[in-house]
């Protein structure tokens, strides 16, 4: 597993602006070959009859701030699972509801705790408290909790307080799906003028939704190491992008992700593709296809839909790392971020891209 020392001042703070002048990085697989190039060149690097990916779910306003009802102190929660998996959708018409969390100071939030939010107005109380998270219930005016009293959950190593343009720069253009907790960061370089630019190349460009859990940033343990399993995100590949892919597939045309949540969802639909029809591995289908996914895709996997990756740099020990890894080849991964680093690229969230082809 790649593993390196990142010095801090390379970690992104903010994104550029506008979107696509972030920096590009151009990995070839074949040849080894690094260049330099702005994310706006990228439809240099691609051709007419490709399918380029995106991932359209929307983050959700999941962090959420109030105070201990006995003591004043301040609590802090994420809510991980703010929609029914089962449906992908937020449940947002139950009065009381019942929601995973993250909480902190999360020692001191043990069961039984009653939290309040909004002044009062909303009441929380910890129903029970594990490693894995915090089970809370929500009383009061919960309808719109998130939408009322939510704010943008930067992630961990963005240190600086939210601001008011967080709700625009952590989230992509196209975004249309709620239910994320994280952004799937690839696809916030891309403008509604570089897609246009992209379609008029004759490349199609479609989409397919996974809300990106906060696992994303979890470091793999030992136990998805032995099982071969990670946690699960809810994801939906549509009929249209199905029958895109396959026609692209056919064409002889490139299928290109935009985010290693793109590869994770049209690979679990490709695999289960493989196991209906055995060693025919094409795209097939025109049936939407949704569900929950716990693929973990590490050096060794077998790709089948996709054939180009771009997407963000990533932090060390995590399954988003490992998916680099497994698509480029260790080395050649390796060898990116080396350069990468000695050439001051922008890393994680807000950070530059890559696009390996």
């Amino acid at each position: 597993m790649l593993a390196y020392d990142l010095p801090r001042e390379l970690i992104a703070q903010k994104p550029c602006e506008p979107r696509d002048a972030a920096r590009l990085l151009v990995l070839e697989r074949r040849s080894g070959r690094i260049s330099h190039r702005i994310f706006r060149d990228l439809p240099e690097f691609l051709h007419p009859g490709d399918c380029l990916v995106l991932n359209d779910t929307e983050v959700l306003p999941a962090r959420l701030r109030g105070r201990r009802a006995d003591t004043g102190g301040k609590v802090e929660l994420l809510i991980l699972r703010p929609f029914d998996f089962a449906q992908g959708r937020q449940d947002q018409d139950e009065r009381d509801c019942v929601y995973g969390c993250l909480g902190q100071p999360g020692r001191r939030l043990r069961e039984g705790a009653k939290l309040l939010f909004d002044h009062g107005s909303v009441e929380g109380e910890i129903l029970s408290s594990e490693a894995g998270g915090k089970r809370v219930r929500f009383r009061g005016a919960t309808g719109r909790l998130l939408s009322r009293l939510g704010e943008i959950p930067l992630p961990p190593y963005i240190k600086r307080p939210v601001q008011p343009e967080d709700a625009r720069w952590y989230q992509t253009v196209f975004a249309r799906e709620p239910g994320a907790v994280a952004a799937p960061t690839a696809g916030l370089h891309f403008t509604k003028g570089l897609m246009e630019r992209i379609r008029a190349l004759g490349v199609r460009i479609c989409f397919v939704t996974l809300h990106v859990g906060w696992g994303t940033f979890k470091p793999v343990g030992e136990r998805e190491l032995a099982s071969g399993r990670l946690h699960e995100e809810w994801f939906r590949v549509p009929a249209e992008t199905r029958g895109a892919i396959e026609a692209t597939q056919r064409g002889g045309g490139r299928v290109i992700a935009v985010g290693t949540t793109v590869v994770r969802a049209l690979e679990t639909v490709g695999l289960s593709s493989l196991r209906k029809r055995g060693s025919d591995s094409r795209f097939r289908g025109n049936d939407r296809v949704e569900g929950s996914t716990d693929l973990f895709i590490r050096p060794g996997f077998a790709f089948r839909v996709v054939d180009a990756l771009v997407t963000n740099f990533h932090l060390p020990g995590t399954s988003l790392l490992l998916l680099v890894e497994a698509f480029a080849g260790e080395g050649l991964a390796r060898a990116a971020y080396e350069e990468a680093i000695r050439s001051r690229y922008r890393f994680y969230s807000y950070g530059d891209a890559v696009v390996i082809l």
